[in-house]
């Protein structure tokens, strides 16, 4: 998730846009895609230096964002906007319009950012993500048109656990990767939209099968639940769940934390890069996903959780007040 893996290190839809089809397909997408291509944008985010993220999201991130109504509302992933004080949408013929945050979802991962004026593009359509079943063949965009745009298949439907504290329970991977995949598109041949660009993935045909690049799709469907309310409110009315700020990997059988957030509960509370996650509230823990399982159902944010943890080949107990993500990170120009 880190903001070098939005895949630019350039303003995209300009000069050196990366021409994702392969030779010879000039004229291949189907007519449907090549309409609403335009409302695949370019996203330009500025964020302060003292900010939380900027240390490890970088202060300057660049991806796409999908425009998907007429009064200039884009869908993105949230990572590019997060604590982001400024937003610059590019448009395929490199105009450039400033926009605002709308809200953004930790749980889902999706970014909402509304541009000043309507942009003068036709919206992309919401598609049915729980259609698009393994080997499925769908298109991958970022903005430049035709030119950015790569015929793709899915390669697997399955969970994914982040290691920021991140769980999707049908995420969409597919092949070959794309290299600008930050807040890319993911569509139907009838030009709907699938889903929205997150990762670059090493083994995008999952656990036991060979290394394969590809990319991994938040579904759109997972969005469609909450859309309205992220709209209008900028989050979700409910309490937040309980966060830790450990970066979690799985090493030869053992959940490991692999890094802290500085300032954040388990920081506060002593745990250390390289200490062993065993249990929490006395049950053990088998993997990444059940950790998350387990600690999201101790109760909402501000709940104790006691961690068993080895360190040095020691075994100990660490009790940890839980935080609300959402507070530790700041929002806007104050």
């Amino acid at each position: 998730m880190n903001g070098s893996t939005n895949g630019s290190t350039r303003w995209l839809g300009g000069e050196g846009v990366v021409e994702a089809r392969t030779p010879g397909n000039e004229g291949s997408l189907p007519p449907d895609v090549v309409e609403v291509l335009p409302a695949v944008v370019g996203l330009h985010t500025t964020i302060p230096e003292n900010r939380r993220s900027a240390q490890t999201l970088g202060s300057e991130r660049e991806g796409h964002g999908v425009v998907i109504d007429d009064e200039g509302l884009i869908v993105t992933i949230g990572y590019l906007i997060m604590e982001a004080d400024t937003v610059t949408i590019k448009d395929a013929d490199g105009r450039e319009f400033p926009a605002g945050l709308v809200g953004y979802d930790y749980e889902s991962g999706f970014g909402l950012v509304r541009t000043a004026v309507p942009l003068p593009v036709k919206p992309m359509p919401f598609g049915d993500s729980d259609q698009l079943a393994l080997r499925s063949e769908a298109y991958v965009a970022g903005v430049g048109g035709e030119k950015a745009t790569l015929k793709v298949k899915v390669a697997g439907r399955r969970e994914f656990a982040g290691y920021w504290e991140y769980l999707l329970d049908n995420a969409i991977f597919t092949v070959p990767a794309y290299p600008l995949w930050g807040g890319s598109a993911l569509m139907g041949r009838d030009g709907t939209l699938l889903g929205i660009g997150s990762l670059l993935v090493q083994e995008a045909l999952g656990p036991g099968s060979p290394a394969f690049p590809g990319n991994m799709y938040v579904p759109i469907n997972r969005l469609k639940p909450i859309f309205r309310e992220l709209v209008e409110n900028g989050r979700l009315d409910k309490p937040a769940r309980p966060w830790l700020g450990v970066l979690t990997v799985e090493h030869m059988g053992q959940l490991v934390v692999g890094g802290i957030s500085d300032g954040g509960p388990a920081d506060r509370a002593g745990l250390k890069r390289g200490d062993i996650l065993q249990a929490l509230d006395g049950e053990v823990l088998d993997d990444i996903a059940d950790f998350y399982r387990k600690l999201w159902a101790s109760g909402p944010a501000g709940t104790a959780v006691t961690l068993r943890l080895e360190r040095d080949n020691d075994s100990f107990e660490v009790t940890v007040r839980t935080g609300d993500r959402a507070r530790y990170h700041k929002y806007g120009s104050g």
